[in-house]
Protein backbone atom coordinates (compact mmCIF):
# COMPACT_ATOMS: atom_id res chain seq x y z
CA UNK A 1 0.00 0.00 0.00
CA UNK A 2 2.73 2.71 0.48
CA UNK A 3 4.45 1.51 -2.58
CA UNK A 4 1.64 2.65 -4.41
CA UNK A 5 1.05 5.80 -2.85
CA UNK A 6 4.47 6.74 -3.30
CA UNK A 7 4.34 5.62 -6.71
CA UNK A 8 0.89 8.29 -7.57
CA UNK A 9 3.03 10.97 -5.28
CA UNK A 10 6.27 10.98 -8.07
CA UNK A 11 3.43 11.11 -10.45
CA UNK A 12 1.82 14.13 -9.11
CA UNK A 13 2.83 17.32 -11.07
CA UNK A 14 5.04 19.99 -9.17
CA UNK A 15 6.51 17.70 -6.99
CA UNK A 16 9.66 18.01 -8.92
CA UNK A 17 9.30 21.85 -7.78
CA UNK A 18 12.29 21.07 -5.67
CA UNK A 19 15.05 20.47 -8.46
CA UNK A 20 13.75 23.67 -10.00
CA UNK A 21 15.98 25.97 -6.96
CA UNK A 22 19.23 24.73 -7.86
CA UNK A 23 18.35 25.80 -11.93
CA UNK A 24 17.05 29.15 -10.73
CA UNK A 25 20.45 29.63 -9.16
CA UNK A 26 22.12 28.82 -11.80
CA UNK A 27 20.13 31.03 -13.89
CA UNK A 28 21.27 33.66 -10.94
CA UNK A 29 24.37 33.43 -11.25
CA UNK A 30 24.88 33.60 -14.94
CA UNK A 31 22.78 37.16 -14.66
CA UNK A 32 25.24 38.78 -12.11
CA UNK A 33 27.72 39.66 -14.70
CA UNK A 34 25.24 40.48 -17.63
CA UNK A 35 23.23 42.36 -15.23
CA UNK A 36 26.30 44.57 -13.86
CA UNK A 37 27.87 45.14 -17.36
CA UNK A 38 24.49 46.43 -18.43
CA UNK A 39 23.87 48.76 -15.64
CA UNK A 40 27.26 50.73 -16.07
CA UNK A 41 27.54 50.35 -19.93
CA UNK A 42 26.66 53.38 -22.19
CA UNK A 43 24.05 53.21 -23.80
CA UNK A 44 22.17 50.07 -22.00
CA UNK A 45 22.46 52.00 -18.42
CA UNK A 46 21.11 55.39 -19.62
CA UNK A 47 18.43 56.65 -17.34
CA UNK A 48 15.58 56.60 -20.38
CA UNK A 49 16.25 53.26 -20.76
CA UNK A 50 13.85 51.36 -18.24
CA UNK A 51 14.72 49.02 -15.56
CA UNK A 52 12.85 46.19 -16.68
CA UNK A 53 14.00 46.08 -20.07
CA UNK A 54 17.50 45.86 -18.40
CA UNK A 55 16.59 42.70 -16.23
CA UNK A 56 14.61 41.01 -19.65
CA UNK A 57 17.68 41.13 -21.49
CA UNK A 58 19.79 40.13 -18.68
CA UNK A 59 18.17 37.45 -17.89
CA UNK A 60 17.51 36.61 -21.54
CA UNK A 61 21.10 36.75 -22.53
CA UNK A 62 22.32 34.60 -18.91
CA UNK A 63 19.83 32.06 -20.64
CA UNK A 64 22.72 31.59 -23.50
CA UNK A 65 25.36 31.01 -20.79
CA UNK A 66 23.21 29.19 -17.69
CA UNK A 67 25.65 26.34 -19.21
CA UNK A 68 28.70 27.73 -17.56
CA UNK A 69 27.68 27.58 -14.56
CA UNK A 70 28.44 24.98 -12.03
CA UNK A 71 25.78 23.18 -10.21
CA UNK A 72 25.17 24.98 -6.28
CA UNK A 73 23.19 24.35 -3.77
CA UNK A 74 20.97 27.13 -2.46
CA UNK A 75 22.17 27.18 1.48
CA UNK A 76 26.01 27.55 -0.87
CA UNK A 77 24.71 31.35 -0.74
CA UNK A 78 24.90 32.35 2.80
CA UNK A 79 28.85 30.89 3.08
CA UNK A 80 31.66 33.15 2.36
CA UNK A 81 32.38 31.00 -0.52
CA UNK A 82 29.09 31.77 -1.99
CA UNK A 83 29.09 35.78 -1.36
CA UNK A 84 32.73 36.22 -2.52
CA UNK A 85 31.38 34.55 -5.67
CA UNK A 86 28.66 36.87 -6.30
CA UNK A 87 30.64 39.86 -5.14
CA UNK A 88 33.36 38.70 -7.89
CA UNK A 89 30.88 38.52 -10.43
CA UNK A 90 29.32 41.59 -10.08
CA UNK A 91 32.98 43.39 -9.69
CA UNK A 92 33.91 41.71 -13.36
CA UNK A 93 30.46 43.05 -14.76
CA UNK A 94 30.76 46.54 -13.31
CA UNK A 95 34.51 47.06 -14.58
CA UNK A 96 33.62 46.40 -17.69
CA UNK A 97 30.73 48.58 -18.13
CA UNK A 98 33.03 51.57 -16.55
CA UNK A 99 36.05 51.27 -18.66
CA UNK A 100 33.49 51.52 -22.08
CA UNK A 101 31.70 54.18 -19.97
CA UNK A 102 35.20 56.41 -19.20
CA UNK A 103 36.78 55.83 -22.72
CA UNK A 104 33.27 57.34 -23.73
CA UNK A 105 33.29 59.55 -21.41
CA UNK A 106 36.15 61.29 -23.49
CA UNK A 107 33.72 62.63 -26.10
CA UNK A 108 32.10 64.39 -23.21
CA UNK A 109 35.47 66.20 -21.77
CA UNK A 110 36.35 66.74 -25.77
CA UNK A 111 33.03 68.56 -26.30
CA UNK A 112 33.15 70.49 -22.85
CA UNK A 113 36.66 72.31 -23.54
CA UNK A 114 35.00 73.75 -27.31
CA UNK A 115 32.25 74.71 -25.37
CA UNK A 116 34.19 76.84 -22.69
CA UNK A 117 36.47 77.63 -25.73
CA UNK A 118 34.00 79.00 -27.71
CA UNK A 119 31.60 80.93 -25.29
CA UNK A 120 28.97 78.31 -25.00
CA UNK A 121 29.92 76.77 -21.85
CA UNK A 122 26.48 78.59 -19.92
CA UNK A 123 24.31 76.77 -22.99
CA UNK A 124 23.76 73.93 -21.19
CA UNK A 125 20.95 71.29 -20.84
CA UNK A 126 20.15 67.76 -18.51
CA UNK A 127 21.71 64.82 -19.62
CA UNK A 128 19.29 62.02 -20.87
CA UNK A 129 22.12 59.35 -19.58
CA UNK A 130 23.35 61.01 -16.33
CA UNK A 131 20.75 63.56 -15.30
CA UNK A 132 23.69 65.59 -15.09
CA UNK A 133 24.03 69.69 -16.65
CA UNK A 134 26.26 69.34 -19.96
CA UNK A 135 26.96 72.15 -22.50
CA UNK A 136 24.81 71.26 -25.79
CA UNK A 137 28.15 70.56 -27.46
CA UNK A 138 29.07 67.78 -25.62
CA UNK A 139 25.78 66.75 -26.08
CA UNK A 140 25.93 67.15 -29.66
CA UNK A 141 29.23 65.09 -29.79
CA UNK A 142 28.33 62.49 -27.19
CA UNK A 143 25.11 61.55 -29.49
CA UNK A 144 27.10 61.02 -32.59
CA UNK A 145 29.41 58.84 -30.89
CA UNK A 146 25.98 56.76 -29.59
CA UNK A 147 24.99 56.90 -33.29
CA UNK A 148 28.34 55.52 -34.60
CA UNK A 149 28.46 52.76 -31.75
CA UNK A 150 25.29 51.75 -32.65
CA UNK A 151 25.63 51.64 -36.14
CA UNK A 152 28.89 49.90 -36.16
CA UNK A 153 27.41 46.77 -33.88
CA UNK A 154 29.49 48.17 -30.95
CA UNK A 155 27.09 47.46 -28.64
CA UNK A 156 26.41 43.75 -30.46
CA UNK A 157 30.88 43.51 -30.11
CA UNK A 158 30.81 44.63 -26.06
CA UNK A 159 27.82 42.19 -25.48
CA UNK A 160 29.50 39.06 -27.31
CA UNK A 161 32.79 40.36 -25.50
CA UNK A 162 31.02 40.13 -21.66
CA UNK A 163 29.29 36.79 -23.13
CA UNK A 164 32.77 35.12 -23.77
CA UNK A 165 33.86 36.45 -20.63
CA UNK A 166 32.19 33.19 -19.31
CA UNK A 167 34.77 31.18 -21.47
CA UNK A 168 37.77 32.86 -19.99
CA UNK A 169 36.68 33.48 -16.45
CA UNK A 170 34.64 30.72 -15.40
CA UNK A 171 32.04 31.28 -12.87
CA UNK A 172 33.98 30.67 -9.38
CA UNK A 173 37.17 31.06 -10.42
CA UNK A 174 39.60 33.55 -8.85
CA UNK A 175 41.06 36.64 -10.52
CA UNK A 176 43.53 38.91 -10.35
CA UNK A 177 41.36 42.63 -8.86
CA UNK A 178 44.78 44.48 -9.39
CA UNK A 179 43.85 44.30 -13.01
CA UNK A 180 40.49 45.84 -12.90
CA UNK A 181 42.03 48.84 -11.10
CA UNK A 182 44.55 49.09 -13.59
CA UNK A 183 42.31 48.98 -16.27
CA UNK A 184 40.11 51.63 -14.99
CA UNK A 185 43.04 54.56 -14.29
CA UNK A 186 44.74 53.44 -17.68
CA UNK A 187 41.18 54.07 -19.12
CA UNK A 188 40.95 57.12 -17.49
CA UNK A 189 44.69 58.27 -18.89
CA UNK A 190 43.71 57.60 -22.26
CA UNK A 191 39.94 59.69 -21.72
CA UNK A 192 42.19 62.75 -21.81
CA UNK A 193 44.65 62.03 -24.21
CA UNK A 194 41.41 61.18 -26.82
CA UNK A 195 39.84 64.03 -25.42
CA UNK A 196 42.82 66.15 -26.27
CA UNK A 197 43.21 64.80 -29.62
CA UNK A 198 39.85 64.94 -30.36
CA UNK A 199 39.31 68.68 -29.43
CA UNK A 200 43.00 69.94 -30.59
CA UNK A 201 42.06 70.94 -34.09
CA UNK A 202 39.39 72.97 -33.21
CA UNK A 203 40.29 75.01 -29.99
CA UNK A 204 43.36 75.70 -32.20
CA UNK A 205 41.56 77.02 -34.96
CA UNK A 206 39.64 79.16 -31.92
CA UNK A 207 42.83 80.64 -30.71
CA UNK A 208 43.52 81.92 -33.72
CA UNK A 209 40.12 83.89 -34.04
CA UNK A 210 40.46 84.93 -30.45
CA UNK A 211 44.11 86.41 -31.45
CA UNK A 212 42.43 88.56 -34.85
CA UNK A 213 39.65 89.40 -33.14
CA UNK A 214 42.25 90.63 -29.86
CA UNK A 215 44.63 92.29 -32.69
CA UNK A 216 41.25 94.35 -34.35
CA UNK A 217 39.94 95.44 -31.07
CA UNK A 218 43.30 97.00 -29.93
CA UNK A 219 43.59 98.48 -33.49
CA UNK A 220 40.01 99.91 -33.17
CA UNK A 221 39.34 100.27 -29.75
CA UNK A 222 35.68 101.65 -30.67
CA UNK A 223 34.20 98.01 -31.98
CA UNK A 224 32.31 96.43 -29.03
CA UNK A 225 34.65 92.63 -28.25
CA UNK A 226 31.24 90.56 -27.33
CA UNK A 227 29.30 92.22 -30.15
CA UNK A 228 31.86 91.65 -32.08
CA UNK A 229 33.81 88.58 -31.49
CA UNK A 230 31.08 86.96 -29.82
CA UNK A 231 29.12 85.98 -32.73
CA UNK A 232 32.39 85.27 -34.98
CA UNK A 233 33.22 82.66 -32.75
CA UNK A 234 29.80 81.27 -32.36
CA UNK A 235 30.28 80.96 -36.29
CA UNK A 236 33.45 79.64 -36.21
CA UNK A 237 32.46 76.63 -34.08
CA UNK A 238 29.37 76.09 -36.29
CA UNK A 239 31.36 75.80 -39.45
CA UNK A 240 33.72 73.97 -38.24
CA UNK A 241 31.66 71.36 -36.86
CA UNK A 242 29.73 71.00 -39.50
CA UNK A 243 32.88 70.31 -41.91
CA UNK A 244 34.82 68.02 -39.42
CA UNK A 245 31.42 65.77 -39.42
CA UNK A 246 33.80 63.14 -41.23
CA UNK A 247 36.92 63.39 -38.99
CA UNK A 248 34.75 63.33 -36.00
CA UNK A 249 32.86 60.18 -37.23
CA UNK A 250 36.44 58.40 -37.63
CA UNK A 251 37.98 60.18 -34.16
CA UNK A 252 34.53 58.00 -32.51
CA UNK A 253 35.03 54.77 -34.57
CA UNK A 254 38.89 54.73 -33.34
CA UNK A 255 37.55 55.61 -29.91
CA UNK A 256 35.07 52.66 -29.69
CA UNK A 257 37.58 50.21 -31.23
CA UNK A 258 40.26 51.56 -28.49
CA UNK A 259 37.55 51.24 -25.38
CA UNK A 260 36.36 47.51 -26.36
CA UNK A 261 39.99 46.61 -27.15
CA UNK A 262 40.93 47.83 -23.55
CA UNK A 263 38.09 46.07 -22.39
CA UNK A 264 38.84 42.40 -23.76
CA UNK A 265 42.63 43.33 -23.02
CA UNK A 266 41.22 43.56 -19.14
CA UNK A 267 38.79 40.08 -19.51
CA UNK A 268 41.78 38.09 -20.56
CA UNK A 269 44.34 39.13 -18.48
CA UNK A 270 41.66 38.76 -15.15
CA UNK A 271 42.42 35.11 -14.81
CA UNK A 272 46.51 35.27 -15.03
CA UNK A 273 46.80 38.57 -13.44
Amino acid sequence: MLGVATTQVMQMPGVDLQFIMPLLLQFFLASLRIGAFLLSAPVFGARWLSLRVRVIMAMSLAAAVVHHVPPMDVAQLNTAAGLSMIFVELAIGLASGLVLSIWFAAMLLAGEKIASSAGLGYAAQVDPATGAQTPVVSQILYLFLLVVFLSVDGHLLAIGTILESYRLIPIGSPIAFDVLIGAGISAAGYMFLAATIIMLPITMVLVMINVTIGIITRSAPQLNLFSFGFPISLLAVFFIMFFSAGAFGESARSLIDSALQSVQTMLGALPNG
